[in-house]
Protein backbone atom coordinates (compact mmCIF):
# COMPACT_ATOMS: atom_id res chain seq x y z
CA UNK A 1 0.00 0.00 0.00
CA UNK A 2 1.45 3.38 -1.11
CA UNK A 3 1.52 6.25 1.36
CA UNK A 4 0.92 10.03 0.13
CA UNK A 5 -1.20 12.21 -1.53
CA UNK A 6 -3.62 9.98 -3.42
CA UNK A 7 -4.43 6.37 -4.53
CA UNK A 8 -1.95 3.72 -5.88
CA UNK A 9 -2.33 4.33 -9.84
CA UNK A 10 -0.39 0.56 -10.36
CA UNK A 11 0.26 -2.14 -8.07
CA UNK A 12 3.88 -0.68 -7.11
CA UNK A 13 3.66 2.03 -4.37
CA UNK A 14 5.88 3.91 -6.50
CA UNK A 15 4.42 3.21 -10.16
CA UNK A 16 4.63 5.29 -12.94
CA UNK A 17 1.90 7.17 -13.86
CA UNK A 18 3.21 8.97 -16.59
CA UNK A 19 3.54 6.06 -18.72
CA UNK A 20 -0.65 5.85 -18.65
CA UNK A 21 -1.35 8.47 -21.45
CA UNK A 22 0.90 6.42 -23.89
CA UNK A 23 -1.54 3.56 -23.55
CA UNK A 24 -4.59 6.15 -23.55
CA UNK A 25 -3.02 7.99 -26.51
CA UNK A 26 -2.96 4.69 -28.95
CA UNK A 27 -6.70 3.55 -27.79
CA UNK A 28 -7.51 6.79 -28.56
CA UNK A 29 -6.04 7.27 -31.88
CA UNK A 30 -6.50 4.03 -33.29
CA UNK A 31 -10.18 4.40 -32.19
CA UNK A 32 -12.83 1.01 -31.50
CA UNK A 33 -12.19 -0.13 -35.59
CA UNK A 34 -8.38 0.51 -35.54
CA UNK A 35 -7.78 -1.64 -32.14
CA UNK A 36 -10.58 -3.93 -34.00
CA UNK A 37 -8.23 -4.45 -37.13
CA UNK A 38 -5.00 -4.26 -35.25
CA UNK A 39 -6.05 -7.28 -32.89
CA UNK A 40 -7.14 -9.09 -35.75
CA UNK A 41 -3.69 -8.34 -37.42
CA UNK A 42 -1.51 -9.39 -34.44
CA UNK A 43 -4.11 -12.51 -34.15
CA UNK A 44 -3.29 -13.60 -37.89
CA UNK A 45 0.20 -13.09 -37.64
CA UNK A 46 0.74 -15.12 -34.67
CA UNK A 47 -1.55 -17.71 -36.24
CA UNK A 48 0.98 -17.83 -39.59
CA UNK A 49 4.10 -18.02 -37.01
CA UNK A 50 2.36 -21.15 -35.53
CA UNK A 51 1.06 -22.63 -38.63
CA UNK A 52 4.64 -22.01 -40.60
CA UNK A 53 6.72 -23.35 -37.52
CA UNK A 54 4.28 -26.29 -36.79
CA UNK A 55 6.43 -28.83 -38.88
CA UNK A 56 9.40 -28.29 -36.56
CA UNK A 57 8.29 -27.20 -33.11
CA UNK A 58 5.35 -27.94 -30.96
CA UNK A 59 2.84 -25.18 -30.26
CA UNK A 60 1.35 -24.49 -26.38
CA UNK A 61 -2.01 -23.22 -25.96
CA UNK A 62 -3.89 -23.81 -29.04
CA UNK A 63 -7.87 -24.11 -29.25
CA UNK A 64 -10.00 -26.68 -30.66
CA UNK A 65 -9.08 -25.42 -34.45
CA UNK A 66 -5.93 -25.44 -33.66
CA UNK A 67 -5.59 -21.84 -33.79
CA UNK A 68 -3.60 -19.49 -31.38
CA UNK A 69 -4.49 -16.31 -29.89
CA UNK A 70 -2.15 -13.34 -29.75
CA UNK A 71 0.42 -14.71 -29.03
CA UNK A 72 2.40 -18.49 -30.18
CA UNK A 73 4.24 -20.27 -27.18
CA UNK A 74 7.03 -22.83 -28.86
CA UNK A 75 7.53 -25.79 -26.65
CA UNK A 76 11.49 -26.16 -26.62
CA UNK A 77 10.94 -29.10 -23.46
CA UNK A 78 11.49 -32.20 -25.65
CA UNK A 79 13.96 -31.06 -27.25
CA UNK A 80 16.00 -29.99 -24.77
CA UNK A 81 15.07 -33.60 -22.98
CA UNK A 82 16.53 -34.83 -26.43
CA UNK A 83 19.62 -33.16 -27.27
CA UNK A 84 20.34 -30.93 -24.13
CA UNK A 85 19.84 -27.54 -26.20
CA UNK A 86 17.56 -25.22 -24.40
CA UNK A 87 15.04 -22.69 -24.74
CA UNK A 88 17.65 -20.15 -23.71
CA UNK A 89 19.81 -21.33 -26.11
CA UNK A 90 18.02 -20.57 -29.05
CA UNK A 91 16.69 -17.35 -27.88
CA UNK A 92 20.55 -16.25 -27.90
CA UNK A 93 21.03 -18.00 -31.71
CA UNK A 94 17.99 -15.68 -32.44
CA UNK A 95 20.36 -12.73 -31.84
CA UNK A 96 22.52 -13.76 -34.37
CA UNK A 97 19.79 -13.79 -37.08
CA UNK A 98 19.12 -9.90 -35.74
CA UNK A 99 16.15 -10.73 -33.59
CA UNK A 100 16.00 -9.28 -30.54
CA UNK A 101 15.12 -12.85 -28.25
CA UNK A 102 11.57 -13.47 -28.00
CA UNK A 103 9.84 -13.73 -24.19
CA UNK A 104 11.78 -16.82 -22.72
CA UNK A 105 10.30 -18.80 -20.22
CA UNK A 106 6.86 -17.23 -19.70
CA UNK A 107 4.31 -18.17 -18.97
CA UNK A 108 6.00 -21.56 -18.89
CA UNK A 109 9.73 -22.78 -18.38
CA UNK A 110 11.89 -24.01 -21.10
CA UNK A 111 9.22 -21.96 -24.03
CA UNK A 112 9.56 -19.24 -26.15
CA UNK A 113 6.63 -16.65 -25.98
CA UNK A 114 6.17 -15.02 -29.66
CA UNK A 115 3.66 -11.86 -30.18
CA UNK A 116 3.95 -10.29 -33.16
CA UNK A 117 2.42 -7.27 -33.21
CA UNK A 118 0.30 -5.56 -35.90
CA UNK A 119 3.45 -3.61 -37.33
CA UNK A 120 4.85 -6.80 -38.42
CA UNK A 121 4.69 -7.25 -42.41
CA UNK A 122 4.59 -10.78 -43.86
CA UNK A 123 8.37 -10.04 -45.07
CA UNK A 124 9.25 -10.01 -41.60
CA UNK A 125 7.38 -13.08 -40.25
CA UNK A 126 9.06 -15.24 -43.12
CA UNK A 127 12.22 -13.41 -41.90
CA UNK A 128 11.73 -14.69 -38.60
CA UNK A 129 10.02 -17.95 -39.84
CA UNK A 130 13.26 -18.69 -41.54
CA UNK A 131 15.47 -18.11 -38.57
CA UNK A 132 13.92 -20.49 -36.86
CA UNK A 133 13.47 -23.31 -39.50
CA UNK A 134 17.28 -22.56 -39.50
CA UNK A 135 17.91 -23.17 -36.36
CA UNK A 136 15.56 -26.38 -35.68
CA UNK A 137 18.16 -27.82 -38.40
CA UNK A 138 21.14 -27.14 -36.17
CA UNK A 139 19.07 -28.70 -33.23
CA UNK A 140 18.96 -31.60 -35.77
CA UNK A 141 22.37 -32.06 -36.72
CA UNK A 142 23.41 -32.15 -33.31
CA UNK A 143 20.04 -34.72 -33.14
CA UNK A 144 21.81 -36.80 -35.69
CA UNK A 145 25.52 -36.47 -34.39
CA UNK A 146 27.08 -33.97 -36.88
CA UNK A 147 28.02 -31.83 -34.12
CA UNK A 148 27.88 -32.02 -30.68
CA UNK A 149 26.10 -29.38 -28.39
CA UNK A 150 29.75 -28.09 -27.28
CA UNK A 151 30.42 -27.59 -31.45
CA UNK A 152 26.78 -26.24 -32.38
CA UNK A 153 26.40 -22.56 -32.98
CA UNK A 154 23.34 -22.61 -30.95
CA UNK A 155 25.70 -23.28 -27.62
CA UNK A 156 28.01 -19.92 -28.59
CA UNK A 157 25.70 -17.66 -29.20
CA UNK A 158 25.27 -14.58 -29.64
CA UNK A 159 28.34 -14.80 -31.67
CA UNK A 160 30.23 -11.39 -32.13
CA UNK A 161 32.42 -10.22 -35.10
CA UNK A 162 35.64 -11.15 -33.39
CA UNK A 163 34.05 -14.60 -33.38
CA UNK A 164 32.76 -14.88 -36.86
CA UNK A 165 36.31 -13.75 -38.51
CA UNK A 166 38.53 -14.87 -36.32
CA UNK A 167 40.89 -17.26 -38.17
Amino acid sequence: PGTGNGAMVSAASFGSASILPISWMYIAMMGRDGLRKATQVAMLNANYLAKRLEPHYPTLYTGRNGLVAHECILDLRPLEKQTGISAEDVAKRLIDFGFHAPTLSFPVPGTLMIEPTESEDLDELDRFCDAMIAIRNEISDVQNGRFSIEQSPLRHAPHTVHDLVEA
